[in-house]
């Protein structure tokens, strides 16, 4: 039984939680900063948080953790409510009124 081999350019996408440019900048930062993560580009409109990583230094798991820690959620990992009401007010996409507001 072999184990897959783990690709250096693997390629991935799921969905993060937020609303605005501001958590798309801290979205693609907290995904950078991850060791062996390449490319990050969160769209803040459908919500896809695109990935280029080596699997051989980082999973996603390890990904979706670091961005639930600066407050975001993904289906699988949600960020703690303290790390949450770390975000800016404008960022608070858990509000029916803000996610509302920026639908304007």
């Amino acid at each position: 039984m072999s184990a897959q081999k783990k690709k250096k350019n693997a390629k991935a996408t799921f969905k993060v939680d937020g609303v605005c440019m501001m958590c798309k900048k801290r979205i693609e930062k907290a995904a950078l900063s991850t060791k062996g993560v390449k490319y990050a580009v969160w769209n803040v409109k459908s919500h896809d948080l695109s990935l280029i990583f080596d699997e051989r230094k980082v999973d996603l798991k390890a990904i979706k953790q670091r961005v639930a820690k600066v407050g975001h959620d993904t289906k699988e990992i949600k960020a703690t409510t303290e790390d949450y009401d770390n975000l800016h007010p404008c960022c608070k996409y858990r509000e029916e009124e803000v996610r509302e507001d920026h639908k304007k």
